[in-house]
């Protein structure tokens, strides 16, 4: 399996909008994001906080994308 990308927050988010998905909300540090076809996911920003690989796992389930596909909007 090949290693997920590290980023943070604001990195993760400027690729997903890149994919097409638009912030909705944010509430506290957290940016809620929804693709027009339906998928959603939470990205938390932490100021200088690195996303952890379970967490950056999970968002890339959220969002029905293989960490490969989702290197190509880095």
């Amino acid at each position: 399996m090949p290693r997920l990308p590290r980023l943070r927050g604001r990195e993760v988010i400027a690729a997903l909008r890149r994919a097409g998905f638009v912030v909705i909300r944010t509430r506290g540090s957290h940016c809620f994001l929804r693709h027009p076809d339906g998928r959603a996911t939470v990205v938390p920003v932490h100021s200088g906080e690195i996303i952890g690989p379970g967490l950056m796992t999970r968002i890339l389930r959220d969002v029905e994308m293989e960490a490969d596909e989702f290197r190509g909007w880095i």
